[in-house]
């Protein structure tokens, strides 16, 4: 997350990003998105109902902490939203490859939340 920051900070230098808390409009739009779940690539996926594991070993720092960041402009309007230990992207572009992953990924997670934003961007 921190290199997406500083390169964010080329373009927009006076704005940070800040946690998103889950009584914010964009989890609630659509679906009622209750906590910050975490999608796992799609091997890890899949090895998940085995052994319960969707975090991604090989980072470092806290990987089992999902974060929803944001910057917003002067009026308070979401300009940028980025995830973190989370891989949102192969819920939607691997659902496909594996029934379980589908349905406790791609199904859960990866399809409301990215359906929120996308409702939330159109309608603020």
């Amino acid at each position: 997350m921190e290199n997406a920051a500083e390169v964010i900070k080329r373009v927009l230098p006076e704005r940070s990003f800040v946690e998103l808390s889950l009584d914010h409009p964009v989890y609630h739009c659509v679906f009622e998105i209750k906590s910050k779940g975490q999608v796992p690539n799609i091997r890890q996926g899949i090895n998940s109902q085995f052994d319960g594991v969707t975090w991604e070993w090989n980072h470092d720092g806290d990987v089992r902490t999902v974060h929803h960041r944001a910057i917003f402009d002067d009026k308070g309007r979401m300009m940028i939203m980025a995830t973190h230990n989370t891989d949102n992207g192969d819920g939607w572009e691997r659902e496909g490859e594996s029934d379980y992953f589908f349905h406790n990924f791609s199904e859960k997670i990866s399809y409301p939340l990215g359906i929120n934003i996308i409702f939330y961007a159109m309608t603020h």
